[in-house]
């Protein structure tokens, strides 16, 4: 008893000494603003390291990054996106606004990130996923309406550590329609789970929640990934021995009483928080009982009487220090405390920003960026003169072993194959997978059909969808049509995917797809005898370009989810490296098959 309450003791002092003056470098810890502080054990470096990747690979030291207009222009360009990146996540970190956090705060209670900072470990990173999901979902207009307006799509989300073990956090932010749910809260809430599932995560929910938000009820009730899928999730975690942890710091209403009942262990706070599957309004209508929350489902009838509830607690920072205690009773291996060797890359990565070109058009060589990520700088290339439109090879990430496949170009059936055969390796080898993706798509043309293209990608593709092995996905540039697939973009299912400022992603460019549909346009009116003059087809185009300007856009993905975060450039390193430590925490075997890699 006396080193609970010394626990929050302690965490009390925390907030004491202002903890809670959130900035954009202080207290909100974000993918663009906190992921910079991980930093893995580590042991002092040693060059005559004999286990593992040696050492002696090649260095990139050839490429440095030169003073030129071109390189000032993406350097401005890349400070311009970095600054409007940290606007808007500034603006969804204010939650549902000034007057929402001040009501909730005037029933005693933390904000979610609050509640988020005071959990993980003094000092420790916290890396936020889809942190803008929600942000601009429908136009601008839109948005600036109340009923539109879902920062953070009312739910925070990352990967933090607890008690010396990473854990998911998945925390509800009632400051935000009560932290109720819809259509994307879902959404954000059951990629949250499947991170957790799929890198053995536990799982630690701080629920604050009104339940489903019912103006739009249909979007997330009866469906497979809908509401209900949260509860499926929990089940199966818990079955695979993945623990569940929650911590009802408010309302927990409807069907979001399953989330503490299905919980292996479930904290309550007095006062604020309750559980129940029908409300007293419910109640009152079906039965005609008359009854308060705190009678129908506080945490005193839940913890003396129903038993749904374990622990009883009198405010949330004795119930944040109780669960800091169970996560350190679980008793898990944690295997991403080994210490490892490793270099800073020969490059600074803060010049990450100043590599690409302000022309999308406009080729660079993607060693540039590689060069700035892996560990000494040091890439062992494989196949470097064949298949040049793609890169890959292999090195190491904080002292851990990578494969890297970049974009260099546009791909054609050598490239593709050179991919494939890659994949395969790294498969064999049990070696994870990242991928730096600015690709347009494949080669198209008489010349590259009749030579196999479809039969080429599709070997990319299936074997990036069969890899066993844990896949990181990094949008530096565009990520267009089929070359989307091949790269491992969402649908592939990367443990992690994120994306610069600058990053594109469409089915196809914006001119390619409005010369497509003029042609069509110009096509029908000449076979019905009309004329369509130049001005006209411009007027046609222009739409059309905005449109998939706008919808391209990585604001517009991110807001969706179709990523798990917009990162600052000269955060990749850090970000890819936390990342990478987590997704190893499942293991990564060397594939068994019976048969070898095949050559080309």
């Amino acid at each position: 008893m006396a080193s609970r309450f010394l626990i929050k003791s302690r965490l009390s002092q925390r907030i004491s000494n202002t903890r809670y003056a959130f900035t954009q470098t202080q207290a909100v810890r974000s993918l663009s603003s906190f992921a910079h502080e991980y930093e893995p054990p580590r042991n002092s470096y040693n060059h005559s390291r004999q286990d593992g990747f040696p050492l002696e690979a090649p260095i990139l030291s050839n490429y440095k990054l030169q003073d030129s207009e071109q390189v000032t222009s993406a350097k401005n360009l890349n400070k311009k996106l970095v600054q409007q990146l940290h606007e808007r996540i500034a603006i969804v970190q204010k939650g549902g606004g000034t007057s929402a956090v001040q009501k909730h705060k005037a029933r005693n209670k933390m904000t979610a990130r609050e509640r988020i900072d005071t959990l993980i470990d003094f000092g420790s990173p916290f890396l936020e996923l889809s942190t803008l999901a929600g942000m601009y979902s429908w136009s601008d207009d839109e948005f600036k309406s109340d009923e539109m307006n879902w920062p953070c799509a009312g739910i925070v989300t990352g990967i933090g550590e607890v008690a010396g073990r990473k854990c998911m956090i998945v925390a509800n932010d009632a400051t935000v329609k009560g932290g109720t749910y819809h259509a994307l809260t879902v959404k954000k809430h059951l990629r949250a789970q499947e991170i957790a599932m799929e890198n053995k995560l536990p799982c630690i929910y701080i629920v604050d929640s009104g339940g489903a938000y019912l103006p739009r009820q249909s979007e997330v009730f009866p469906d497979k990934d809908h509401f209900g899928r949260i509860f499926y999730n929990q089940a199966n975690m818990s079955a695979q021995g993945i623990p569940q942890i929650a911590l009802v710091a408010g309302s927990c209403t409807a069907g979001g009483a399953y989330v503490p009942a299905m919980s292996d262990e479930t904290v309550m706070v007095a006062g604020n928080a309750t559980v129940f599957l029908g409300g007293p309004p419910l109640v009152k209508a079906a039965t005609g009982e008359v009854v308060t929350a705190e009678e129908l489902g506080g945490a005193e009838v839940h913890c003396t009487t129903s038993g749904v509830s374990d622990y009883y607690v009198e405010d949330e920072i004795e119930g944040i220090a109780t669960v800091r205690n169970i996560i350190a009773t679980l008793n898990l291996d944690e295997k991403s405390k080994d210490e490892r060797d490793y270099e800073e890359p020969l490059f600074s990565p803060e010049e990450l920003g100043s590599i690409i070109p302000t022309d999308p058009k406009q080729p660079f060589d993607v060693r540039m960026i590689i060069a700035r990520i892996l560990d000494g700088s040091r890439f062992q290339e494989y196949k470097a003169k064949y298949g040049t439109t793609i890169v890959t090879g292999f090195g190491e990430l904080y002292g851990k072993k990578v494969g890297i496949i970049a974009n260099n170009g546009i791909l054609f059936s050598e490239s593709s194959l050179k991919a494939s055969n890659f994949v395969q390796l790294c498969c064999q080898r049990g070696t994870p997978i990242i991928f730096l993706q600015n690709i347009t798509g494949f080669m198209v043309g008489k010349r590259s059909e009749n030579n196999g293209l479809a039969k080429h990608g599709q070997a990319m593709v299936r074997a990036v969808a069969t890899a066993n092995v844990p896949k990181l996905t990094m949008i530096i540039g565009g990520s267009y049509g089929a070359g989307n697939y091949g790269m491992c973009g969402r649908a592939y299912s990367p443990r992690f995917l994120y994306m610069w400022p600058n990053a594109k992603i469409s089915v196809m460019g914006g001119e390619q797809a409005s010369s497509v549909l003029s042609t069509i346009q110009r096509d029908n009116l000449e076979r019905m005898g009309e004329t369509w003059t130049e001005e006209q087809e411009q007027e046609f185009k222009k739409p059309i370009l905005e449109k998939y300007s706008h919808e391209s856009s990585a604001y517009f993905s991110s807001a969706r989810l179709w990523d798990d975060g917009i990162i600052n450039p000269a955060d990749s390193r850090r970000v890819l490296g936390m990342s990478l430590e987590v997704a190893m925490r499942s293991g990564c075997e060397p594939n068994e098959t019976q048969f070898g890699v095949f050559r080309m």
